[in-house]
Formats: structure tokens, C-alpha cells, sequence
């Protein structure tokens, strides 16, 4: 490992086909003219005639060569990358998971053990694939994505570039066969690439860029000394429990967290003597793992009321907004026992709550 970390660069877009690799290329022509040292790590060129013109004259990184279920197929050489050792390398579709055998299981640890050689990296990602996104996709779209990238790779980026096409003509590039194969054309337009869809989606990618930016712009101003920089931080804090949507809250929190330049902490409250079952421990332990993908603080506490203990550490540790899901007792169940969350907000009158709706799909 060399003693300055790589930069990344990522091309980000709403939708496959608005013209991601295409970009990369062509700014990577533009390096290669002014004399910088850029190679092809690994590109999808999707059969598009024009995207594979571009590659030519770049050197090209040999590619890993890998049988699987009776199949070849070919994964980014990290080993081979770093040992080349370029001033760039463009490494294409970075949500993309790894043939089994390859070193890492995700092409974004791949990149992240090229960035920690010294070597620049710049590649391409939907919003989709970025983590905290994952239920507000499938809101939108009635698809839960199951290739994510947790969102401090994402942060960790030097730059990231809207690549913008309007939905009118993606979907005209999409019927023209330029997208996917003709026989994939009539499922892309009634599902994923509904115009409504592509609305969303890219409403989501102009926010996500929007949110480098003001955030770029805080920490510039904190570097300065200047006034907006040194407000004081929210604090978020996320309760969580044994049910699916653990997950969902976790996401949800970190998202307004994120949105507001502040922290957060995802706390569980145990009753004493209550013991969990193996599949309970499970999914707490991914909750938490989630958490701490996304860089939050994860709080176990014990008591035999949780909204005791809840409210006790959101006064403790200066919480400014709580975020809980929906109770699961039912109209009786408060009425002899009381709701945790009402019971929070009578006591919590400086700390804004936050209440996210349950769904079916919040086991993912």
C-alpha cells in the first residue's frame, strides 16, 4: 500500500442505457490525449457498436478467467491492476457481485483494495444499487434490488457525475434496441422502464448528487471558519426491534442523518431475562451490521420498559430526531399496557419523531 490513498471517481445515472460507460470513455480519451497513464480494469460494452469503438487504443488490463457451473467468465484482475500499477483505471458497473472464486465477493471491494494500492479508479453505478436507497427503490419500482454498494464507498468518492437523459429519450434508445436485445425490449418497457419509473429514479439520482455537493460545501465552510459550517450536528437516533423492518429503519435514518450533515445511532432495548432465538440474534446482528456500514453507532440497552430506556438515551446523548416504525401492539394491547410511542412524544417535546409505515417487503 502506497502512502496516498487512490481517488475515485463515479459516473452516476438513474437507469442503465442513459450513457454511464460512454462517458467514462470519453473522458478517459481526453486523460489518455493529455499524456495521464489510463487502462481499461474492465469495461460491459452490452454489444453497443459505439461504446466499443471508444475502447479501442487503451491498453487493457488481461481480465480474470473463471469456470463456473460448467460456464467461462471473466472478473476484474485486481492482483494484475496493482501490480500494472497505472495513474487510472476504469473499472465499469461497480454494484457488480463477483463470480464465485474471485477474491472479493463484490467488484466494490475490488476497487476499494485498488484505491488502497494508490491507483485512481473511476466507474460507473445506478442509484438503485446504492444501499440506503434499496426500500425507496422498490417503493418506486416493485423491485428489490439485491445488488447494493453501502454507501460510504459512495462517500468516499472525489468526484461523482450526473449522466442525464431524459425519460422521453431513454426509452426511445431503448426501443431503438440500443439498450437491451429486441426480445428484452416489450418486458424493460412495462416493468423497470415504465416512464414513471424513470421519473422517480432519476429524481432520486439528481438528489443523491445534489447531496455531494451541499455537503462539499459544508465541509468547505467548516475548513474556513465559516459561520453555516459551525452549526451544531443533529443527532439521529434509530430504534430498532425483532421485526423485518429493522432493516428499513435503519436505511430511513441514516438517509435523514445524511440529509441533515448529522449522526446517528441505532439502539435496541433487551428485557432482562428474555432470551432470543438463533433466527432473532441473526437478524439483529445484520441490522447492526448494517448500521455500521453506514457508519452509525450501534447501542444495545436493558430495561423493562423501552420507552423508558428510549427516552433516557435520546436526553443522554442529545438526540434531535427519532425515528421508530409503526407499533405492532394492537388497539388493545395500548389500551392495557399504553403505546411506547405515544409515551415518547409526550416526553420528548424538543426531539422530533419520525414514524415509517410498515410494509410486506421489509424483510429484505
Amino acid at each position: 500500500m502506497t502512502g496516498q490513498r487512490g481517488r475515485l471517481k463515479v459516473f452516476l445515472g438513474a437507469v442503465a442505457g442513459v450513457g454511464k460507460t460512454y462517458k467514462m470513455l470519453s473522458e478517459a480519451r481526453r486523460r489518455l490525449s493529455r499524456g495521464e497513464d489510463i487502462v481499461i480494469g474492465l469495461i460491459e460494452t452490452h454489444g453497443r457498436p459505439a461504446t466499443a469503438e471508444l475502447t479501442e487504443g487503451f491498453e487493457q488490463i488481461p481480465l480474470k478467467k473463471l469456470e463456473y457451473r460448467g460456464a467461462e467468465f471473466h472478473e476484474v484482475d485486481t492482483a494484475a491492476v496493482i501490480a500494472r500499477h497505472p495513474e487510472w483505471v476504469m473499472i465499469d458497473e461497480l454494484a457488480h457481485t463477483n463470480i464465485p472464486g474471485t477474491v472479493h465477493a463484490k467488484r466494490w471491494q475490488s476497487v476499494e483494495e485498488i484505491r488502497d494500492a494508490g491507483i485512481n479508479v473511476i466507474t460507473t453505478l445506478n442509484v438503485q444499487h446504492i444501499e440506503s436507497l434499496n426500500d425507496t427503490v422498490f417503493e418506486i419500482t416493485g423491485v428489490r434490488v439485491r445488488e447494493t454498494v453501502p454507501d460510504w464507498v459512495v462517500d468516499t468518492a472525489d468526484e461523482i457525475e450526473l449522466v442525464d437523459l431524459t425519460p422521453d429519450a431513454l426509452i426511445n434508445r431503448l426501443r431503438r434496441g440500443d439498450i437491451y436485445h429486441e426480445e428484452k425490449i416489450p418486458q424493460a418497457l412495462s416493468n423497470f422502464f415504465r416512464k414513471g419509473n424513470i421519473v422517480a429514479l432519476r429524481e432520486l439520482a439528481l438528489q443523491r448528487t445534489a447531496e455531494e455537493v451541499d455537503e462539499q460545501l459544508h465541509e468547505y465552510m467548516e475548513a474556513h471558519d465559516m459561520a453555516q459550517g459551525k452549526l451544531a450536528r443533529e443527532q439521529v437516533l434509530v430504534c430498532v426491534g425483532l421485526r423485518p423492518m429493522a432493516r428499513k429503519l435503519v436505511r430511513r435514518g441514516y438517509r435523514i442523518a445524511k440529509r441533515l450533515q448529522g449522526a446517528f445511532d441505532v439502539v435496541y432495548v433487551r428485557t432482562p431475562g428474555a432470551s432470543l432465538t438463533k433466527r432473532e440474534q441473526e437478524h439483529l446482528q445484520s441490522v447492526y451490521e448494517l448500521a455500521r456500514n453506514f457508519g452509525g453507532k450501534v447501542v444495545e440497552l436493558e430495561g423493562d420498559s423501552v420507552a423508558n430506556e428510549i427516552i433516557r438515551y435520546a436526553s443522554q446523548s442529545g438526540t434531535t430526531v427519532i425515528v421508530m416504525g409503526q407499533s405492532a401492539r394492537s388497539r388493545l394491547q395500548e389500551i392495557l399496557k399504553g403505546s411506547i410511542i405515544n409515551r415518547i412524544m409526550r416526553e420528548t417535546k424538543d426531539i422530533d419523531i419520525i414514524v415509517v409505515a410498515d410494509s410486506e417487503e421489509d424483510a429484505a
